[in-house]
């Protein structure tokens, strides 16, 4: 049985293409979406023209059926760019997972399908399942869905939706049945952003990823047609918790994205500046924390792909995304503020790059389930494996 760490032709050809185009298309315009919050539309609609936005749409609603590996090479390399531009991308992917698991030949037809065309504006979409006083607590969730004759009648409020303000359509979980809750109680929908008694928020302001359109949704008596039900009823929790099998490695490889930028430059910053009569990369306490961030990224990178690949191969892959998603985003972090540590007072200034980085990477300790719930997830899979 043999083991292979690389890429296939057809990966590295991903890879390329991924990284050329945030070389070219992404970093330069990054610090100006960071300052001003715009969501990045140009990026958007040339990324849909070389075939990276929306990878995993498969061949019959119109786009290339990417695996979770493929998607790994493009997830860094975006994110090595921007990742609030990034993150602008890849919500895409995580709205569209569970209808492309759960959803009907129908409704994939409706609401995938138009995604793959060419189009002035790229089609967006958006998961809507976290709430004012419920994110991790499922128990929380107060979204309610009433059937009444050929309909369900929505109610309640998402929040730190991303693409909220640019989406067409949202992935809706709600409360279909409250004595059962995640156990068969909760349903998941479509919505279309356009449809009667659906309003938007403002956009947050956050602390990073800035252009990434974050906002509140509120749902008023919204009659959602019956074939926009996402699989069965009583299945939303579970299709919403089973497309992190899928988005968390990527998630996770983003973050591998920011921590090698930051690593990048704080490497070349380190050869560049003296102190003591040489640079400061000949110092052994430099040193260390370069080499610490070396391993780090490395590791990080292998615990995604190995999540990846189980997925791909059709393994049970929940534990290892976890972990994929625990320790990249503690990565992240830890190279970022060291990176800044590097960069000394330069670090501290918006007008050298660690200050930005180091800003975006607090979120993915965060979005798609804290580093705490990924502890939890991590430990119950152990525990259940070891019954």
């Amino acid at each position: 049985m043999s083991i292979d760490f690389g890429l296939s032709e057809e990966q590295l050809a991903l890879r390329d293409l991924a990284h050329d185009f945030a070389q070219n298309e992404i970093r330069p315009v990054a610090a100006q979406h960071d300052q001003t919050g715009e969501y990045p539309w140009t990026v958007l609609a040339k990324a849909h023209e070389v075939g990276l936005l929306n990878t995993h749409i498969a061949g019959e609603n119109g786009g290339i059926g990417l695996g979770a590996m493929d998607g790994m090479v493009i997830a860094e390399e975006l994110a090595w760019g921007c990742s609030g531009i990034g993150t602008a991308m890849e919500a895409n992917g995580l709205a569209q997972q569970p209808v492309i698991l759960g959803g009907s030949v129908a409704l994939k037809g409706r609401y995938l399908t138009p995604m793959t065309e060419s189009r002035a504006r790229p089609s967006m979409c958006a998961y809507a399942v976290t709430e004012p006083g419920a994110g991790s607590d499922v128990q929380g969730l107060k979204t309610t869905a009433v059937k009444r004759g050929d309909k369900w009648v929505l109610n309640g409020t998402k929040m730190w939706i991303t693409n909220a303000g640019v989406a067409d359509w949202f992935f809706v979980v709600a409360v279909t049945d409250p004595a059962k809750l995640a156990r068969g109680g909760m349903t998941a929908f479509v919505v279309e952003s356009s449809w009667p008694g659906v309003s938007v928020g403002k956009k947050e302001y956050n602390m990073g990823q800035r252009c990434s359109d974050t906002r509140g949704l509120t749902f008023e008596d919204v009659e959602v047609p019956e074939e926009n039900v996402v699989g069965q009823v009583g299945d939303g929790w579970k299709l919403a918790m089973a497309a992190f099998d899928y988005t968390r490695p990527a998630v996770s490889n983003s973050a591998i994205g920011v921590a090698r930028a930051a690593m990048e430059h704080a490497m070349q910053y380190a050869t560049e500046r003296k102190a003591f009569g040489q640079p400061i990369a000949n110092h052994q306490a430099i040193q260390f924390m370069l080499a610490d961030m070396a391993t780090e990224v490395d590791a990080g990178r292998l615990l995604c792909w190995k999540a990846a690949w189980m997925k791909d191969n059709g393994q049970r892959n929940t534990k290892e995304a976890a972990m994929a998603k625990a320790f990249c985003a503690d990565v992240v972090m830890k190279t970022t503020t060291n990176a800044v540590q590097i960069y000394g007072g330069y670090g501290y200034s918006q007008e050298y790059p660690v200050e930005k980085l180091m800003r975006d990477a607090k979120i993915f300790q965060i979005y798609e389930g804290t580093s705490q719930i990924q502890r939890i997830i991590i430990a119950r899979e152990l525990l259940v494996r070891n019954r």
